[in-house]
């Protein structure tokens, strides 16, 4: 945890060393003392902190005022006002001032360090779900990396010996794999699990604003900064930090992420004061970033400084019998969400799915899961619940895999044929009626007009 910043306004300079014996048990704070109210107004100005602890001593009250300053401002830090002796009308006015906790003197052994411990926690969780708010909301592509084809095994492994190594990680995969998902699982093994993990894409932030999410801003950096924001890296402290299509990110804001990486220190935009920051970098990227810095589009030495270990997520089409394994896992888990019943996926359905190539890989299988059984009125996922564009270019795919005069391509033909001829011979005994030309197909109404689309065959032109 990074050290928290704590400011004692306390006329009496001659009681300062007590404060230190105070906050004996404190493990991880700096503190910084002033005795004049002026000081300490410049000192809330110029720097963040992260409590701060006013001694006043009635009748002399003149210190709360000190407080209405603090509680006033946009960032507002906790106080905790120090009485000496204790009264009823300081603890009143104290806390009608917006202190967050009010302490007679002597101080108690522990009482200012566990109080200060308590509040900078306060603060801490406070921030992180102020993150949370401003971070846009994501569809997860699943809710556990699955797989069992060699890439995916050889994903798991390198996953278990970088987890805990504190290394940065590259992760390269086409959209739709998974990388975010393995950074989830690089940070929840490695010892920051317990500190945040924030991700950022980098192409979906306007390059305008990507300094001020990245490092903060101070209040009035620029039109608009209407308040002291705390950023990203700063949010992400003893944690991960997840870049996101790192190919995005602009040459200028790589150079400056670069120094941030190196000295682990940033400055918030329009602000004078460096501040510590420890982040675990986890980069991911579907562009390939050899070809980018032999251009030039992309520095090398933030290449080389963030690719410390490799990870290469395999598209889905090439990962075999992971397919079946994903399709049924998003079967059983949308039927469960949806509250329906699912008896499983039928063998023509699969056939289909695993002649698609999956451009969109395991994102796109996931929402062609779900849409089926959204749109299924039957327990087993069949054909007429996938997207008729997807069957045909399933077929053009099987097609193109076999070989134009392969077994594939001739079946294709020939089964072409005599659907057609079949359809035609239907309609015309039906006069055109597709409700009772479907009842002795035994097909369902929607797979019919499916079969009579493909082959251009209006159901009017039989009709009397």
């Amino acid at each position: 945890m990074k050290d928290a910043r704590l400011l004692i306004v306390d006329a009496d300079a001659a009681a300062h060393p007590a404060y230190a014996q105070a906050l004996d048990g404190f493990a991880n704070c700096s503190v910084a003392f002033e005795a004049g109210l002026e000081g300490a107004e410049r000192r809330v100005a110029d720097e963040t902190f992260d409590a701060v602890v006013i001694a006043i001593r009635p009748p002399d009250t003149s210190p709360l005022g000190f407080l209405a300053h603090v509680r006033g401002r946009d960032d507002m830090p906790p106080a905790v006002v120090v009485s000496d002796p204790a009264t009823v009308e300081s603890a009143t006015a104290a806390l009608r001032l917006g202190a967050a906790d009010y302490l007679a003197a002597p101080l108690g052994k522990g009482a200012l360090a566990a109080t200060l411990g308590r509040l900078v926690e306060q603060r801490r969780l406070g921030a992180e779900r102020e993150l949370l708010l401003r971070q846009v909301e994501r569809p997860y592509t699943f809710d556990d990396i699955m797989g069992t084809c060699p890439a995916m095994r050889k994903v798991f492994e390198t996953i278990a010996q970088v987890a805990d190594s504190g290394v940065d990680v590259l992760v390269v995969g086409e959209t739709g794999t998974g990388k975010e998902l393995v950074a989830r699982s690089i940070h929840r093994r490695s010892r920051r699990a317990g500190r945040p993990f924030v991700p950022v894409d980098c192409g979906a932030i306007p390059e305008n604003l990507l300094e001020a999410e990245f490092f903060g801003h101070e209040k009035g950096a620029f039109t608009g900064a209407d308040t002291r924001t705390i950023g990203l890296l700063e949010f992400a402290d003893g944690g991960t930090f997840f870049l996101d299509e790192l190919g995005e990110l602009p040459l200028l804001m790589q150079a400056k992420l670069l120094r941030t990486l190196q000295e682990r220190r940033i400055r918030r935009v329009g602000g004078r004061q460096e501040i510590d920051v420890d982040v675990r970098i986890v980069a991911a990227t579907a562009r390939d970033l050899d070809v980018m810095a032999a251009a030039g589009q992309f520095r090398k030495d933030l290449y080389y400084r963030i690719n410390v270990v490799r990870i290469d997520l395999p598209p889905l089409a090439a990962r075999g019998d992971d397919l079946g394994l994903l399709a049924e896992y998003f079967a059983v888990k949308y039927s469960r969400e949806m509250n329906k019943p699912l008896a499983g996926i039928t063998p023509e359905a699969y056939q289909v799915l695993s002649h698609y190539r999956w451009p969109g890989n395991v994102r796109e299988l996931q929402n062609v899961v779900r849409r089926a059984l959204a749109l299924s009125t039957d327990p087993m996922i069949g054909l007429d619940d996938l997207p008729d564009a997807l069957v045909i270019a399933a077929g053009e795919d099987a097609a193109t895999a076999s070989g134009a005069t392969g077994y594939f391509h001739l079946r294709d033909e020939h089964m072409a044929r005599f659907e057609r001829q079949y359809l035609g011979e239907l309609l015309r005994r039906h006069a055109g009626d597709v409700k009772a030309a479907a009842f002795e197909a035994q097909l369902p109404r929607g797979t019919l007009y499916r079969l009579l689309k493909n082959h251009g065959l209006d159901p009017g032109a039989y009709r009397e």
